[in-house]
């Protein structure tokens, strides 16, 4: 009995948030650019994306399929260096609805475009939730996708080297839909910058976006490919290059800046 009661003794003593740890299969973050450079249209098409994508069978299945049967999962829009918006927070996604209210979180919030394009800040910012989460994962991924190279912030790669130290797995869904915005601001190959500056970590992948009717169905498999672990790259025909500049979307925003200089 004493020792029964000095077992409960420690556990009282423990601080509130490490007696509610919930162990999940792995701690998602979707970070989800919303710069200037995207439409209204393209920031629902996002959105309403994400929660069709989690909503369907194949990505349920996969998330009841795993060793737990459950993940956490929290959604962040994001821009410039210091502008980061989470838009629904770390969720617990064990039952379809869970399921059910996460999308609809997520299809109720609208805000406008932000200027600037950090992938550095928003890899750095996504990291720090990981720490502030009650949840403990078998695995810990950042979901990052967006239309442009980094153009303000810390160097990318210093951004992800920091976050791969810590055990965090990145994986890209690069948008190379083609408009004005993207033609000034973006770069052709951003599949192949973002293989090679912005992802990494056991399995680490891209799935890029040709066109935003692909959208949906992208998010879809590169969610069941996140939540089931699988170790390998979707697409084969990416490949790291021998010497690769990640630092094209800070040289493209000082070619273009002059736009903002003039009176």
């Amino acid at each position: 009995m004493r020792h029964l009661f000095a077992l409960c003794f420690a556990l009282c003593a423990l601080p509130l948030a490490a007696q509610q740890m919930v162990e999940v299969d792995v701690e998602l973050v979707l970070a989800v650019d919303v710069s200037r450079s995207m439409t209204p249209d393209e920031l629902d098409i996002q959105r309403r994306g994400y929660a069709a994508a989690l909503s369907s069978d194949v990505v349920y299945g996969a998330i009841r399929g795993g060793m737990i049967g459950n993940i956490a999962v929290t959604y962040v829009e994001w821009a410039g260096e210091s502008s980061q918006t989470v838009v629904v927070p770390w969720t617990l996604i064990d039952s379809r609805e869970a399921v059910e209210e996460f999308a609809r979180r997520l299809t109720a919030w609208s805000s406008p475009g932000m200027r600037r394009t950090s992938i550095s800040g928003a890899l750095l910012y996504s990291a720090d939730m990981f720490e502030a989460n009650r949840f403990t994962g078998l695995r810990r991924v950042i979901d990052i996708s967006g239309d442009g190279p980094n153009n303000q912030g810390p160097p990318v790669t210093q951004a992800r080297d920091r976050v791969l130290s810590k055990g965090i797995t990145i994986n890209g869904l690069p948008l190379m839909t083609q408009d004005e915005m993207s033609s000034t601001w973006g770069i052709p190959d951003l599949d192949v910058y973002y293989t090679n500056c912005v992802v990494g970590g056991p399995g680490a992948f891209v799935v890029p976006v040709f066109s935003w009717d692909q959208f949906a169905a992208a998010v879809r498999r590169k969610l069941v490919l996140e939540i089931a672990g699988q170790a390998q790259r979707p697409e084969a025909t990416i490949r790291k290059a021998q010497a690769y500049d990640c630092l094209i979307g800070e040289k493209v925003w000082q070619r273009n800046r002059r736009y903002f200089d003039l009176p």
